[in-house]
C-alpha cells in the first residue's frame, strides 16, 4: 500500500528540506521520513504538494506524460476579457513553445482564504481578478508566465488541487497522509 503526503504550503518555503540560505523549508512543517516532493511548487506560490516515499506514485502525479491535471486559484491584475480567457484555453505563445490548452474561468474570490503574509501589492487604480486555472503539464513557472503573456500579472498563486486531490479542509502549514 503506498500513502501520500497532501501539504498547503505556505507562501515564501522552499520545496525541499534544507536550504543553505535559511529560508523555510518543508522540514519546518513535516515531520515523516523518507517523503519526497511529487511535483514542485514555486517559494513565492501556495498551496496543494504532494510529497510520497512511492517512486512509482511520484512519478505518476509529476511527469508531465501522464497529464495529470493541477487547478490553481490566481489573483491577476486587472480584469481579464473572454479574448484573454480564450487565449489561455487554446494555448499561450511563451519562449520556451505553446502552452497546451488548459482550462480557464473566472472565479469569486476562493472562500476561507487564508492571509498572506506579506500580502499582495495593491494599486488603487488597478482592480484585481481571480482566476481558476487548470493545466495538465508543468513548465517552469508557467501560471505566472500565462497569465503575464496576456496582459495580466499573476499576484498571488495558490496550487487547489492535483488530480483529483484538494486543498480542502487542509489549513496553511497543516498536511495529511491518504493511504492509497
Amino acid at each position: 500500500m503506498s500513502s501520500l503526503l497532501l501539504f498547503n504550503k505556505p507562501f515564501q518555503v522552499m520545496c525541499q528540506f534544507t536550504d543553505d540560505q535559511g529560508r523555510k523549508t518543508l522540514a519546518d512543517f513535516i515531520d515523516v521520513p523518507k517523503v519526497y516532493v511529487a511535483g514542485r511548487l514555486d517559494y513565492d506560490s501556495e498551496g496543494l504538494l504532494a510529497l510520497t516515499g512511492d517512486g512509482k506514485l511520484q512519478h505518476k502525479i509529476a511527469n508531465p506524460k501522464n497529464k495529470m491535471s493541477k487547478t490553481y486559484w490566481v489573483q491577476v491584475e486587472g480584469i481579464p476579457d473572454e479574448a484573454s480567457l480564450r487565449q489561455l484555453a487554446k494555448g499561450v505563445e511563451l519562449k520556451d513553445g505553446i502552452t497546451k490548452p488548459a482550462e480557464a474561468r473566472l472565479m469569486a474570490e476562493p472562500e476561507n482564504l487564508w492571509q498572506r503574509d506579506p500580502p499582495i501589492r495593491e494599486r488603487k487604480l488597478i482592480p484585481t481578478q481571480w482566476l481558476e486555472l487548470t493545466i495538465k503539464e508543468g513548465k517552469n513557472r508557467q501560471v505566472r508566465r500565462m497569465t503575464a503573456a496576456v496582459g495580466h500579472p499573476t499576484l498571488r498563486l495558490i496550487r487547489y488541487a492535483i488530480g483529483s486531490w484538494t486543498l480542502d479542509d487542509l489549513n496553511v502549514g497543516e498536511y495529511r497522509i491518504l493511504d492509497l
